[in-house]
């Protein structure tokens, strides 16, 4: 695993220092939005990030080589190449063996942030299960279920059946908690109708469920949704 995985100077030191990383995901920058908006972005995701205190991790693959945090020339470079393979938790070994550029999906990020010790990443919104067909299930949820990390996001996106992904995430022993909100949020809107498991409103009580539940020994992460703020929230219909 070391010999794939490199961490930043900065990021490396901020771990070994003990200070807060926050990972951050690249397919949003590499197939979520157009150039140069994307770049734009990413730039000022991690801005967010240092704003609040934490050290910002963009994860992506360059090269074959797993990457945790990047240069600005390097998000330069993910936000206007061309042919970087979108990678989820299938497509890691397949990137790495050869040797391709790869932005990361919520589920490759995730996974790699917990390779890195980093326990929390920050997102838009998560993949769920689909509509149609019901059988199509985002390999975000297998992975929130199976790596101890954090994932703070607006919700999952609204074209999703959110009532079959909030129980699947049950099912699979996620806690769902609402920052702010006792309803999960949609991504870009605040409503869906549907229970968070529990409400917090402090970073301190959403901190003391994440360090309880690595104190426990559970191998899931959990699940912080934030609601998009009202004046960016789009119209349901």
């Amino acid at each position: 695993m070391e010999r794939h995985l490199r961490l930043s100077p900065e990021v490396r030191n901020a771990l070994e220092d003990g200070q807060p990383v926050v990972a951050l995901e690249s397919t949003v920058i590499a197939h979520g939005l157009p150039y140069p908006t994307n770049l734009e972005s990413a730039r000022q995701m991690e801005a967010t990030v240092r704003r609040h205190g934490a050290v910002p991790a963009t994860v992506a693959l360059l090269g074959g080589q797993i990457r945790v945090g990047l240069s600005d020339a390097e998000l330069v470079h993910m936000a206007s190449a061309k042919g970087i393979h979108k990678v989820s938790c299938r497509d890691l070994p397949v990137v790495v063996a050869q040797g391709r550029d790869g932005a990361t999906t919520v589920a490759a990020t995730a996974t790699i942030a917990s390779w890195a010790g980093i326990q929390v990443f920050a997102t838009g919104g998560i993949g769920g299960v689909h509509r149609d067909p019901s059988f199509d299930v985002s390999n975000d949820l297998p992975t929130l279920a199976s790596v101890p990390v954090a994932v703070v996001c607006a919700g999952a996106k609204s074209i999703l059946d959110l009532r079959a992904t909030l129980e699947w995430l049950e099912t699979a022993g996620v806690p769902v908690i609402g920052y702010g909100t006792e309803e999960f949020p949609a991504f870009y809107s605040r409503h869906s109708g549907l229970a968070v498991d529990v409400r917090v409103d402090t970073p301190q009580e959403a901190a003391s469920i994440v360090h309880t539940g690595h104190s426990l020994g559970l191998a899931a992460g959990q699940l912080i949704v934030v609601p998009i703020p009202q004046a960016d929230e789009l119209v349901a219909e």
